[in-house]
């Protein structure tokens, strides 16, 4: 697990090229002492049998002339009875030195570990009645999966937490994701959010949350600083641009012209079919995040399959297997274009309705998402738009559903949440290329 720093004068750049730091674990956090020393906290893996991977939180002083670190590692502290300790943070107030950490794990049970010291490589006292923060097994107001945190001081002397979250929707129908006892049927179709927490310091110099109690709070008292709006995003992209979205993600490659371009139809988005959405190398996929639970997006595609190989069209997308694809295709034994929906549950993939039948033309396709079920659509021409296909649970792009449980233990996780985007693919690798001519995204009431 190799951890870099890049350095630069300004947040502008340039930046620097990467100073290996170290390879003993992940979540690497610089902390820059009052008196002008830095040092490096980060997790340490341990990979023995019979042990558990996240084996303590260790410091190390850098040197920023020399640009490496130096002295002696410190493994400073081991965590709780939570246990997985990961994410640590350095603060110092009132001479004391902070440490802020997760524990855990990512999930549910999440939760922010507080401990302090008057020195900083410890011995470090946990926060009594530890944890500072979680959801775990307490209602809450909206937030769940709440932990691994950061503090910060605003301009007014006030403190805020920040944190991970999920917001997660209530599903009780035969696809229900998760499988985490009490939670059972909660699904968090968005992934993981950033939340704020306001919080005040006590007499005896430890935090807490405003309004006492450790469970996070969907709303928090306002800060009293200077509002800072951001313009309105426009709901539509007519590719018009010369360079991509930056909403618009790919998947595990870079994009380039080998198979996205937007200078050789101006105008339009060009996908270059490639592999499979299951496929774990090589796809012709472009999406954004999915931002609202109640949301609406929509494209048109210019597509001309020469067979049933290739295909194009809008995907609700969370990973290889676990996605619903509304595509252009040609019909195996008609041999017309057709609008097909697979949906992949699991890797196991399925065709809820029937093809429908396309005349020459563009097509355009649209999926709208209301709170725990989501439906395609497509029309052509002047014609109104029709669904295609059954209401879907958005249960099945949810993180929890893509979680893997090996009995009462995790042993994959999803964090992302749902994508909505473009795709394209040429089974028989000759690279047929579909055109889009915009894509819109716009949350609904």
């Amino acid at each position: 697990v190799h951890n870099h720093l890049v350095t630069a004068p300004s947040i502008d750049g340039p930046w620097s090229e990467p100073i290996d730091l170290n390879s003993s674990g992940f979540d690497p956090s610089l902390f820059h002492d009052d008196d002008g020393r830095h040092w490096l906290l980060n997790q340490q893996w341990i990979h023995q049998p019979g042990k558990h991977n996240f084996n303590g939180i260790l410091l190390q002083e850098y040197d920023a002339q020399a640009g490496r670190l130096v002295g002696s590692v410190k493994n400073i502290y081991a965590g709780t009875r939570l246990g997985v300790v990961e994410g640590p943070h350095l603060y110092r107030r009132n001479g004391w030195y902070y440490l802020l950490t997760a524990e855990g794990g990512t999930f549910y049970e999440h939760a922010v570990t507080l401990a302090r010291s008057r020195r900083i490589d410890g011995p470090y006292e946990t926060l009594p009645g530890n944890p500072l923060l979680t959801a775990w097994q307490q209602p809450t107001d909206g937030l769940q999966r709440s932990g691994h945190a950061s503090l910060v001081q605003t301009a007014r002397g006030d403190w805020y937490l920040a944190h991970l979250s999920g917001r997660p929707l209530e599903w009780s129908g035969p696809h229900a994701g998760a499988q985490n006892g009490v939670y059972r049927n909660l699904h968090c179709p968005l992934g993981r959010e950033t939340s704020l927490q306001r919080i005040v310091w006590r007499d005896d110099d430890w935090p807490e949350l405003d309004g006492g109690g450790n469970a996070p709070r969907l709303r928090v008292a306002d800060s009293g600083l200077p509002e800072h709006p951001f313009p309105a995003e426009p709901a539509r992209d007519d590719f018009d641009a010369a360079t991509l979205n930056p909403h618009l993600n790919s998947l595990r490659v870079p994009v380039d012209e080998r198979w996205l371009s937007l200078t050789e139809r101006p105008g339009w988005l060009r996908l270059k079919g490639r592999e499979s959405l299951m496929s774990t190398f090589e796809q012709s996929l472009v999406a954004r995040r999915q931002q609202h639970f109640n949301c609406r997006a929509d494209t048109r595609v210019e597509f001309a399959p020469e067979h049933f190989q290739q295909m194009a069209g809008l995907v609700a997308y969370y990973n290889t297997s676990n996605h619903a694809y509304l595509h252009i295709s040609r019909d195996v034994d008609s041999d017309r274009r057709v609008l097909r929906l697979t949906v992949n549950r699991r890797g196991a993939l399925t065709e809820p309705v029937a093809p429908a039948v396309l005349a020459d033309g563009p097509v355009d396709l649209a999926v709208e998402f209301r709170h725990d079920r989501y439906q395609f659509q497509y029309r052509q021409g002047s014609a109104a738009w029709q669904d295609l296909g059954p209401l879907l649970d958005t249960a099945m792009l949810s993180d929890e559903y893509a979680t893997r449980f090996e009995g009462e233990f995790a042993r994959s996780f999803g964090f992302t949440g749902n994508f909505i985007g473009l795709a394209c693919q040429d089974l028989a690798g000759t690279r047929l290329a579909a055109d889009f001519d915009h894509f819109s995204y716009q949350p609904l009431a």
